[in-house]
């Protein structure tokens, strides 16, 4: 499957992060940095060189992947609400701590006896 597969069957704003792996083995590499860049960038990818070994970037992955999910809905591009997203809240407590548009802060506490 490629990224345009990707995209047309999961949703038009997937996050997709290619992690270039082995990142500790520089001398046994085979895909230069600029290569696997330029094919990110051209691709629409986010590129992350990585190592299982060290640990190095791998929890930056999933950091940068979620940061860039939050941001697409907090610009609104993405709704967890709306049917077909490619994104959804996990559990339903967790839609309490969005707070809804026109809601003020006063409201919120008041409503949960905080």
């Amino acid at each position: 499957m490629n990224t345009r597969d990707a995209r047309t069957l999961a949703s038009p704003n997937i996050v997709i992060i290619l992690c270039g792996n082995k990142k500790d083995l520089e001398a046994d590499r085979e895909v230069t940095f600029l290569e696997a860049s330029r094919f990110a960038q051209e691709n629409e990818l986010i590129f992350l060189e990585t190592s299982a070994l060290t640990g190095e970037n791998v929890e930056e992955g999933f950091l940068k992947c979620a940061r860039i999910i939050l941001n697409k809905i907090d610009s609104g591009e993405l709704d967890p609400e709306r049917m077909g997203s490619g994104i959804q809240y996990g559990d339903a407590s967790l839609r309490q701590l969005r707070q809804p548009r026109g809601t003020t802060t006063t409201q919120n506490k008041q409503q949960c006896n905080c």
